[in-house]
């Protein structure tokens, strides 16, 4: 099943791949943002599945930006794959520090903790004037090995780079679940009790949790900052953090293509309904949402994966 869920997710890959020319510009340009916040919803599901929901995201996912950002306005570096590989390790090394706080609790405290955290950074950033206080700053024009695409090039570039850090983390991340460390999700979520009467410690493998999380929303920020062109203080905002945790709601744990798949639906909605009735666009959105929970409880990714079992009853 594993060898069929990679070649599903590689067409998938190269249909959207291949789709990019001639995809408009503004499809172009809200799949790229989709799809980098995917990947922050992405980490949220690797704790979920553990019991864990994090409303602190926007941290990781800030400090992704911001290091991408700062490392090209203050070097002049600005070679896209390395910047977005930067902001993952910088993401990573914040996510292992807080880590030390956060695996010790669970539940409410979890979650708490974690808003608490990224509000803080939003906090300092904006008293910092150097770093543009509540305005932010722009980002520098990104190059591509060496490439330096301008206009709807650049966008179509940044389009595929999203794409192919989206597959590798998807194929690593699917490893990851079929690892030990990732199937005592479940045990540590019913009985955590029970895999420390094991001699495993349930706290190290919610810190690894922690740690893989914040590598993935740094990375997702850090690829928002190049397809947006700007940093600002939002990005570490509690609303951040809850646009995500809405979109895994949206697409549920049971699947990793959902959280790519959640995401897309979640900016398309978010899109239109804001064109339609700027107004009312959060209604739209809460109706959505309502409407998940009432008829789908476990997310898109449960339309999937009934679908994956009715096809393995039949054969």
């Amino acid at each position: 099943m594993a060898t069929r869920a990679y070649l599903v997710g590689a067409l998938m890959f190269l249909i959207a791949a291949a789709a990019g020319p001639v995809l408009p510009d503004w499809v172009v340009s809200l799949a790229t943002i989709a799809f980098a916040n995917a990947l922050v919803v992405l980490g949220l599901v690797v704790m979920w599945r553990a019991g864990l929901v994090s409303f602190g995201q926007a941290l990781y996912y800030c400090v992704g930006a911001y290091t991408v950002a700062l490392f090209a306005r203050w070097t002049g570096f600005t070679d896209a794959i390395a910047l977005v590989l930067l902001g993952g390790i910088a993401a990573g090394i914040v996510a292992v520090l807080v880590g030390f706080l956060l695996a010790r609790y669970r539940e409410i405290f979890f979650a708490m903790l974690s808003l608490a955290l990224s509000m803080i950074l939003y906090g300092v950033l904006v008293k910092t004037e150097s770093l543009g206080s509540t305005d932010g700053f722009t980002v520098a024009t990104p190059t591509i090995l060496g490439f330096a695409p301008r206009g709807d090039a650049l966008g179509r570039a940044l389009y595929w780079l999203t794409l192919g850090v989206g597959a590798v983390c998807a194929v690593l991340i699917g490893a990851y679940f079929r690892s030990v460390a990732g199937a005592l999700a479940a045990p540590i979520r019913d009985n955590e009790i029970r895999i420390e009467f094991l001699g495993v410690s349930a706290s190290r493998i919610v810190h690894v949790k922690i740690f893989v999380a914040g590598v993935l929303g740094g990375l997702g920020g850090g690829l928002a900052a190049l397809a947006i062109g700007h940093v600002d203080p939002n990005m570490a905002y509690w609303t951040t953090s809850g646009g995500f945790v809405f979109v895994t709601v949206l697409a549920g744990a049971g699947s990793i293509a959902a959280a790519f798949i959640g995401s897309l639906c979640f900016e398309a909605v978010r899109s239109f309904a804001v064109d339609a009735m700027p107004s009312l666009w959060q209604l739209t959105l809460g109706s959505a949402l309502l409407l998940t929970i009432l008829f789908l409880p476990d997310g898109l990714g449960s339309l999937l994966t009934r679908r994956r079992k009715s096809g393995e009853a039949s054969s």
